[in-house]
């Protein structure tokens, strides 16, 4: 009798963890509900159907308009998802669409509609709250677990099933979002079949691994760095920093963990290496992808106001991958010159009480201040790719 009585109870004890499990386990969402996406080919007006118009801000100061068109035929795919943007209160966001999201999509993904049909799903992220609170309370916070990588995975497998078609794909994300394809790029796509599809992967604002002095090994078994802007099936990934704020000993980006590893830095403007112009597309008004008020800026000294909703300033930028005693990153140099009527620097750093966090770098900035040479960069892929 005692023997039935200590099954009974173990079944019992089994059925309550199960049910409490299935309790804690939010519902899946169904992407085949067109709401469930920002951006889709096939959604009217979606979050990338937006003005990407750039005012050129030359060194003399003259102002050009550069218009913006998407390629409704574009030969293959980008799939994005987006760094920590939700303003949502609870740890994890909700799917309804807000600013936040449609600002990012502005900043970050909506311009590669010219080189790809875009894709970019809503997730259940660990928004800027929870993430404020890990951090306060000193905890270690993993943001590619929980109902975010399940809902991105899920996307994954419902664009592979009913829109990929055999169709090469580029994957991109920022921080967060970066964090969360590099767990999915490493368990579903690394070393599969699948991996034939991949042109490139995308992965900014966050750390992955590489074996020191190799292009593969790490993170990835088998996805190598990309060297050349015809290599495909290859990775590019950084974190910016000034030139003069360079990574502190309490950096959040660029280094990571394991013996004969260093953080990956490939640098858009300069694939196979050194120094390179930068060709960014930075927000006319100063507004940021996670911020208070926009960092108003006056892009030329004197000068008109930019009424566009993107700037683009040639020759002011340049980046190289460097490397000091805490990190390795992509350095971004600012090639002021003060008796030119141009503005000498631009904004994107991270303030408390208007001093920048060293710690953060340029995060903020990382796409905008390379979207110009990416765009560059997938066009050639997209080339080479379709002719193998």
């Amino acid at each position: 009798m005692r023997r039935v009585l200590v099954i009974a109870t173990m079944v019992v004890l089994a059925q309550m963890v199960v049910a409490a499990q299935s309790a804690q386990a939010p519902e899946r969402n169904d992407y085949n509900k067109a709401e469930n996406w920002l951006c889709r080919p096939d959604k009217a007006n979606d979050a990338c159907s937006v003005d990407l118009s750039t005012t050129v801000v030359a060194a003399d100061g003259a102002l050009t308009r550069e218009t913006f068109t998407a390629n409704p035929n574009a030969p293959i795919d980008c799939f994005y998802v987006y760094p920590t943007v939700s303003t949502d209160a609870t740890p994890n966001s909700d799917m309804s669409i807000d600013p936040a999201e449609q600002n990012v999509i502005r900043q970050q993904f909506a311009r590669f509609g010219s080189q790809c049909r875009t894709f970019a799903p809503m997730y259940r992220q660990v928004t800027l709250s929870g993430l404020r609170s890990a951090m306060a309370g000193g905890g270690r916070l993993s943001l590619d677990q929980g109902p975010g990588y399940t809902d991105v995975l899920d996307a994954w497998n419902h664009y592979l099933k009913n829109d990929n078609n055999g169709r090469g794909v580029v994957l991109i994300g920022h921080s967060q979002g970066a964090m969360v394809l590099t767990r999915l790029i490493a368990d579903e796509i690394d070393g599969k079949p699948i991996q034939s599809r991949l042109v490139s992967a995308i992965l900014m604002g966050t750390s992955v691994a590489v074996a020191k002095g190799k292009d593969v090994g790490g993170t990835f078994k088998s996805i190598p760095l990309c060297r050349t802007a015809t290599q495909t099936g290859c990775l590019i990934s950084f974190v910016t920093f000034r030139s003069t704020i360079l990574p502190p000993a309490n950096t959040l980006f660029g280094r990571v963990t394991g013996d004969g590893l260093e953080a990956a830095c490939v640098n858009p403007a300069a694939l196979a290496g050194g120094s390179g112009q930068l060709e960014a597309y930075l927000t006319g008004q100063g507004s940021l992808i996670a911020s208070g008020a926009p960092q108003k800026h006056q892009w030329v000294k004197e000068g008109a106001a930019v009424d566009t909703p993107f700037v683009s300033v040639p020759g002011l930028l340049s980046a190289e991958c460097a490397t000091n005693e805490h990190a390795n990153f992509l350095k971004i140099t600012v090639n002021a010159d003060p008796n030119d009527p141009r503005a000498d620097d631009i904004p994107g750093d991270l303030g408390m009480l208007g001093k920048p966090q060293a710690n953060w770098g340029l995060h903020l900035v990382d796409v905008n201040l390379t979207m110009g040479n990416l765009l560059d960069i997938v066009s050639q892929q997209s080339t080479a790719y379709l002719s193998k």
